[in-house]
């Protein structure tokens, strides 16, 4: 489930609830709203335009997506985030942008809100069934900005937590801090519930940055935050496996225009695809977000990091 922010433009969308990948408030929320207007013109001709949603986690990889074309001879461009998910998807389908990194559960339960999907494969599947007939989505990357259940790395040390079922002998001392949407919703305790029979004694609803904190204070013992959240980086918080996906797998994914996905555009798209992981996403997200590098900057270091240009 992504955060709203990944779907809102901050500028334009007003009383919209808002959170934001890498820090946000409501991973539970799939709202749709308008955001930022549809980008006007079309780039020139021959080059490919990357759009991104108007979050810091987007906006990055629309710059590996445009850096690791541009390394390979095609013509790629970046420009302003376009925001709501409603407003690109409806961008990308007059052209005005061409591809965008999109996350594969999200934009599933964005055109089928009742999907049941949860894992990968399945996902990406009945994601495939539900696109427009122009556009098409490439290669799935293990890269991952999802829910979890985190916890520090003294608390996984003590009770020698890895999955999340290893919770459940210890749920009558968790204080469980997250969004209060995660105490209701299907992708929360409920799901908890169901796939592990876990429920924590006590529950703490808190948004933003104040979840991480509470973790880090003590207040609580396990929280909700998203796994690409740069927080984990910087305190070393350890995310516990869902090996039953008691959270759909919200794995990145370019979607494009199939009028620009020539064969060596999805080869180069696909060798992207094929070196992201949930770790090096969060670690480009806390060089952003955290340590203030240019985006392009840390783009374009992937891409030689990562023997792409």
């Amino acid at each position: 489930m992504k955060r709203t922010f990944t779907l809102v433009a901050v500028a334009t969308a007003a009383t919209l609830t808002l959170s934001a990948c890498g820090g946000g408030s409501n991973p539970l929320s799939k709202s749709s709203a308008s955001g930022a207007g549809i980008p006007s013109g079309t780039a020139a001709a021959g080059t490919i335009r990357v759009g991104a949603a108007n979050f810091t986690e987007s906006q990055i990889l629309a710059a590996v997506y445009a850096a690791a074309l541009n390394a390979k001879g095609l013509k790629a461009s970046t420009g302003d985030p376009i925001g709501a998910r409603a407003v690109y998807l409806k961008a990308l389908d007059q052209g005005s942008v061409n591809l965008v990194p999109e996350y594969a559960y999200s934009l599933l339960t964005y055109y089928n809100p009742k999907a049941t999907q949860t894992a990968p494969d399945a996902i990406v599947a009945a994601l495939k069934q539900q696109l427009p007939s122009g556009q098409e989505v490439l290669n799935v990357s293990s890269a991952e900005d999802a829910n979890s259940v985190t916890v520090t790395k003294a608390t996984a040390d003590k009770w020698g937590l890895k999955t999340i079922a290893d919770l459940v002998k210890h749920e009558s001392q968790i204080t469980f801090a997250a969004p209060p949407e995660f105490q209701t919703n299907e992708q929360g305790l409920p799901g908890l519930k169901t796939k592990y029979d876990f429920v924590p004694g006590k529950f703490l609803p808190l948004t933003g940055n104040a979840i991480p904190n509470a973790l880090k204070n003590g207040q609580a013992q396990a929280a909700n935050i998203f796994t690409t959240d740069p927080s984990i980086k910087a305190d070393g918080f350890v995310v516990l496996q869902d090996p039953k996906h008691a959270f759909g797998s919200d794995s990145v994914i370019p979607l494009i225009n199939k009028s620009v996905a020539t064969p060596q555009v999805i080869a180069v798209l696909n060798a992207v695809q094929a070196k992201l992981t949930t770790d090096n996403l969060a670690e480009m997200d806390k060089e952003v977000q955290v340590d203030h590098m240019d985006i392009n900057t840390v783009a374009t270091q992937f891409i030689t990091d990562n023997g792409l240009s």
